[in-house]
């Protein structure tokens, strides 16, 4: 089986050198990248299973980076910033980044965090990656809903995680702690800020009523309930 590929977008030499030997050490591919512009050259011939994303990038709006990852590439998204202020983390992970870790970082706690994020059941069994519900069919290899219609619309890999968490426990209390646990990333504003806003766009792209939403219901206090059948292939 082939290792997950690693890329790794950093304008300092030295990081992207201590996280190549770290995350190779671990098993992984990797692939670095000093400019916005060479990482999205490379992209055209390989596909990353992670990204990690420096914000402060010479040639490019690292945050603009990270919203294209996460809406069309499909790989998971760490940011890896010097940028320590919430409003950054939490703008960071509305945009569709899984995780953000904070400079100067420990490399293991960066495989640790790759690991999380590749994270798949270890029993073997075979991953279903279409959804029917409610009208909708969710295709998570390629990241999209659509409807019985035939109406078309993406997500992000972090919505999806979201999206797949909830029809795969369908009908059932979902905590903000399970969400934490099952999804990573670290406790706190931030992380409550990014399922908020990833619950919301995951409503509007399903025309639910913000107001009265029938499919995923707020628990106030508790958690989420997603109120529909599921049917995997």
């Amino acid at each position: 089986m082939t290792a997950p590929l690693v890329t790794i977008l950093d304008d300092e030499p030295m990081i992207r050198s201590i996280l190549t030997d770290a995350l190779q050490d671990a098993g992984f591919r990797t692939m670095g990248f000093g400019r916005a512009r060479e990482f999205e050259a490379a992209l055209q011939s390989a596909t990353p299973d992670v990204c990690l994303v420096d914000l402060g990038l010479p040639d490019r709006d690292g945050l603009s980076l990270v919203h294209r990852l996460a809406l069309e590439q499909g790989a998971a998204v760490i940011i890896i910033s010097g940028r320590a202020e919430v409003q950054d983390r939490v703008t960071g992970l509305e945009l569709g980044a899984d995780d953000y870790i904070i400079k100067p970082f420990d490399p293991a706690e960066v495989v640790a965090r790759v690991r999380a994020r590749l994270r798949k059941d270890r029993s073997g069994a075979q991953v279903l990656n279409s959804a029917h519900f409610a009208g909708w069919h969710a295709h998570f290899d390629q990241y999209k809903l659509q409807n019985d219609a035939g109406e078309v619309t993406t997500f992000s890999h972090a919505e999806g995680e979201v999206l797949r968490l909830f029809l795969e426990s369908p009908n059932r209390l979902i905590t903000r702690a399970q969400m934490q646990e099952t999804l990573g990333g670290a406790a706190g504003e931030s992380f409550d800020r990014a399922m908020d806003v990833r619950i919301s766009r995951l409503r509007t792209k399903l025309n639910e009523d913000p107001k009265n939403p029938r499919l995923i219901k707020t628990i106030y206090g508790a958690g989420y309930i997603f109120l529909a059948d599921v049917t995997w292939s």
